[in-house]
């Protein structure tokens, strides 16, 4: 997202490439990341990524909007993240970087789209791990009513802080377990709720279509209802993007990024549509509740005793291996920042003295810039537990839409440029191009016509384009001042 020279070779470095010559890329050569990541850390990362609690609880308020029909939301909204994934995943095959998009926006537009959405992602990051350390906190307060919300926030920022400032292996391995419990619950949930379509569990009937075509039809709302239900869902697939930031510390990154994209994306949208298929035919969609997990619902039907104790859980777990992703992806994107020059240079220090080994190549003060935020919460917690957070994500909410839209850009340019210069790089590529990446960049632009004339989606654009406009100003003003100070100098 920074304007550098297309790539000269397929090298799998887990440093990010060189920058472009300028001003901002005389520094010191960047130290480089460990290779402790192996593939099924990967793939369990994409896996779990996207899977939290904006499906074990959100997806209630797309149901209560499209009815049945949210089935057609989540296959609108996940093929346009399938879409952008396929796109990113072509890029980082062939150019893998610890600054992913970042990278790729560089080289294919210019500096100024690199540093804006590496800022923008990192900054969207760091809120969003401290609201689920908050979340997460208040479900440790359920259960523990003597430990105030602000101790658990600051035992999980503690917790987890230390988990990232040790090995690499250390992160992958708290998100394979995370992963593989939200999995192993979504796949024992799909499995109840078809034997209870079939009526083979006890005291249960088959269910049949009766659901589906009742209660004002497959598509109550009409296709509005269905319009409705993207603008509520979309935003639950961002998570994705991490999987390819990753990559760039595995032992051969062109082929995990390639692996990990294919496999995640497409169990992921079996997950979300199967999942919501199971909802809406086991239950009417009129019992469904915003802010009320439709699995609890679900569960309770069928008479799994505890469900809402269990999904207490899951939920809990979701959001604690998000904070750890989420920590994870902001301090690789702010240390390929600095190794381009668009962050401070002090952040690329690295453990074990850059050794690439899985105990070192931790990028440590990257890690602790990027969960400070984490701990102002704490204070947060204190002082505003119900009002600050609702302000930070309404002005990072529609942020995501922006990064995918670099993407479907970066990929435009970038794809004509490998194939002209490496073709054997682009061991992944994008479907139909350019047609498909040109539908999934008016794709996006639809989804923010539509938040805008949306009136709960509304503040969440104009605040985020108000961040998006600050930091655009910030890029374009540095690289004028850069241009205009090399200018004087050639004199």
């Amino acid at each position: 997202m920074h304007e550098v020279p297309p790539p000269t070779s397929t090298s799998t470095s887990t440093s990010t490439p060189a920058p472009a010559p300028g001003p901002s890329s005389s520094a010191v050569p960047a130290e480089p990341l460990s290779h402790g990541l192996k593939q099924r850390h990967l793939t369990m990362l994409g896996l779990g990524g996207v899977i939290g609690a904006g499906l074990f609880v959100g997806s209630g308020a797309g149901i209560a909007v499209a009815g049945p029909a949210i089935v057609v939301s989540y296959l609108i909204a996940g093929a346009l993240a399938m879409l952008v994934m396929r796109m990113l995943g072509e890029m980082s095959a062939a150019m893998p970087a610890s600054g992913s998009f970042s990278v790729h926006a560089e080289r294919a537009l210019g500096r100024w789209a690199g540093f804006s959405v590496g800022w923008l992602y990192w900054f969207l990051l760091v809120v969003v791990l401290a609201v689920e350390a908050t979340a997460a906190a208040q479900i440790a307060h359920g259960w523990v009513p003597g430990i105030e919300p602000w101790a658990w926030v600051l035992l999980f920022m503690v917790v987890f802080t230390a988990a990232n400032l040790t090995a690499v292996k250390n992160f992958g391995e708290f998100e394979f377990w995370f992963a593989s419990l939200k999995v192993g619950a979504i796949v024992v949930f799909l499995v109840l709720g078809l034997l209870a379509v079939f009526g083979r569990l006890p005291d249960t009937d088959p269910v049949g279509m009766t659901n589906l075509t009742g209660q004002g039809g497959f598509l109550p709302n009409g296709w509005g209802g269905v319009v409705s239900g993207v603008l509520t869902v979309v935003f639950a697939f961002g998570g994705l993007e991490v999987v390819t930031i990753a990559a760039a510390e595995t032992d051969d990154p062109a082929r995990a990024v390639g692996r990990a994209v294919r496999s995640a994306v497409v169990r992921i949208l079996f997950f979300y549509v199967g999942s919501m298929l199971v909802i809406v035919t086991v239950l009417p969609w009129t019992a469904q509740q915003a802010g009320l997990s439709p699995y609890v619902k679900v569960l309770d039907a069928i008479g799994v005793p505890s469900a809402g104790q269990i999904m207490n859980i899951v939920v809990f777990v979701a959001l604690l291996s998000a904070l750890n992703a989420n920590l994870y992806g902001s301090s690789r994107m702010i240390f390929s920042l600095a190794e381009r020059g668009e962050a401070p240079r002090g952040l690329l220090k690295v453990s074990g003295g850059g050794s690439r080994e899985s105990t070192g190549g931790v990028p440590r003060r990257a890690v602790l810039a990027s969960v400070a935020f984490g701990f102002v919460s704490v204070l947060l917690n204190l002082l505003w537990p119900d009002t600050v957070f609702l302000y930070m994500l309404n002005s990072v909410g529609a942020v995501l839409l922006f990064v995918w839209a670099l993407i479907a850009a970066s990929q435009l340019r970038l794809r004509a440029r490998l194939e002209q210069e490496a073709p054997e790089a682009l061991s992944l590529r994008m479907w139909c191009f350019p047609y498909l990446t040109w539908v999934t960049l008016a794709g996006l632009f639809g989804v923010l016509l539509l938040m805008l004339t949306d009136e709960a989606a509304r503040p969440q654009v104009l605040w985020s384009a108000g961040a998006t406009a600050l930091v655009l100003l910030v890029a374009v003003g540095r690289q004028w001042r850069e241009r205009r100070g090399s200018a004087v100098a050639d004199r």
